[in-house]
């Protein structure tokens, strides 16, 4: 996995994670093991084209209490999912 920083929905700056070779549930354990790398309040996204994340990532916010703050896409078309961390 290697990581990047872009803009993110919202306009805001935040860390990408790129999981674009991996496959469901790898993308959401990068989010869960890399999420305390952002500070409370900026984003962090997850670039991923396995199809279960459009799902998973909501899903991971409703679950740990986060906030779920769109997608945008990459420059080479890829979903980027992005998450506020709130705690």
């Amino acid at each position: 996995m290697s990581e990047s920083s872009t803009t993110g929905a919202g306009g805001g700056d935040g860390l990408v994670l790129d999981c674009r070779a991996m496959r469901c549930p790898a993308p959401i354990i990068e989010l869960g093991k890399n999420l305390t790398r952002v500070p409370v309040g900026e984003l962090i996204g997850v670039a991923a084209t396995d199809v279960a994340a459009r799902v998973d990532v909501p899903a991971f916010c409703r679950l740990r209490a986060q906030e779920y703050a769109g997608e945008t896409t990459a420059e080479d078309g890829v979903p980027i999912f992005w998450v506020r961390r709130l705690s």
